[in-house]
């Protein structure tokens, strides 16, 4: 299968990433610390922002990072009415979840809740203290998702 240029081209790690060094900086040392904080990442668009998320991931868990899997999740926004669902695409892999709820609407919060609640209902694997959900276009949600 080809690659797209900017793909193959794309930084695998933050020591490779030439921009923001005092920015990667903290995030390596943040990886070795085993501690994650919350993090919101901003910036225009094409500044980085999900090639760093990603290399931090890698600086995290390895090559497991990179094991992914598109998967459809059917969510019940509301438990009580599970006949009412939402489906939506999330990237899953052994040590994180990626979703971009904004494609779902004003049901979006609900969405959000709901596949945190079951992210967390999971222990976090490979030692660490922490599980890692990545909510990417998290400035189109609505502002009670966010």
């Amino acid at each position: 299968m080809a690659m797209l240029w900017v793909d193959k081209h794309r930084p695998k790690t933050l020591a490779e990433m030439d921009y923001h060094k005092d920015l990667s900086a903290r995030l390596q040392r943040i990886a070795v610390s085993g501690e994650m904080p919350h993090m919101l990442i901003c910036g225009p668009s094409g500044a980085g922002k999900s090639t760093r998320v990603h290399a931090l991931l890698r600086e995290i868990y390895g090559q497991g990072a990179e094991m992914v899997k598109v998967e459809t999740r059917t969510v019940a926004p509301n438990p009580n009415t599970p006949s009412n669902t939402v489906d939506i695409q999330v990237v899953v892999s052994n040590h994180h979840l990626q979703l971009t709820p904004s494609d779902i609407g004003r049901k979006d919060r609900a969405v959000v809740m709901q596949l945190i609640k079951e992210v967390a209902s999971h222990p976090p694997l490979g030692g660490h203290t922490f599980k890692v959900v990545v909510i990417d276009e998290a400035g189109s949600l609505s502002s009670d998702a966010q």
